[in-house]
């Protein structure tokens, strides 16, 4: 069993990982720079991968070199903050490749693979701002409401053919090192993320969620 997971990190990824690889799957690892994954790859035995997610040739040839997974998590993304007004429209334009024009070509190139095997699971990483825009956020909004959507449209297109899309909305903050909380689990857990996301693939195709969003019991609707 092969999974691959695109924008990978210390994180929410990090998690997937070592819960996909307890789990028995051969896991790969990509990332633009990949440094930062010398440690997570040894401790799980992962393959890692340098990869411009918005880059077509490298993402087709990441699925030449990754094999074909039957698990796939599309979690990367790129924050450019700011009044509307005074957003630089060359950052904006980069900051909407990496966070929707990179999920589709990854999903794309997945969503054939899965298509011949008759089954796979592609998961999105979405965001508070899938669902609602914030002041100074407008380049994520756009980013995630149209990750949000290119999840929609693939899971009526793809779930009738065997092929399980799932977005997944993260409202709230996730814990790490330098984000430490002020009130018991008032940050998302990492891990119990990729636990939430490790229990939607084993889901049964006649129970199949295709968005599910995960907060801390703190957070506000």
């Amino acid at each position: 069993m092969k999974a691959l997971i695109v924008g990978a990190g210390p994180g929410l990824s990090a998690s997937f990982a070592r819960a996909l690889a307890k789990e028995g799957y051969q896991v790969a690892l990509a990332a633009r720079t990949t440094g930062k994954l010398a440690a997570l790859a040894a401790e799980i035995g992962a393959s890692v991968h340098a990869c411009d997610a918005s880059d077509p040739a490298a993402v087709a040839a990441l699925f030449e070199a990754a094999g074909d997974p039957s698990v796939v998590l599309y979690n990367a993304s790129n924050r450019v903050r700011g009044p509307v007004t005074e957003l630089d429209p060359a950052a904006v334009r980069q900051a909407l490749e990496i966070s929707v024009f990179g999920a589709f070509l990854v999903a794309q190139q997945a969503a054939r693979r899965m298509l011949a095997a008759g089954k796979g699971t592609i998961l999105l990483t979405g965001a508070s701002a899938s669902v609602k825009g914030f002041p100074n956020s407008a380049a994520f909004a756009m980013g995630k409401f149209a990750l949000r959507g290119l999840a929609q449209s693939m899971a009526r297109e793809m779930h009738p053919q065997g092929v399980h899309i799932v977005h997944v909305v993260v409202d709230g903050g996730i814990r790490s090192a330098i984000r430490l909380e002020q009130t018991p689990d008032s940050l998302l857990d990492p891990d119990a993320i990729a636990a939430t996301m490790l229990a939607i693939h084993g889901q049964p195709r006649s129970c199949w969620t295709d968005e599910i969003a995960v907060r801390p019991w703190v957070e506000k609707f």
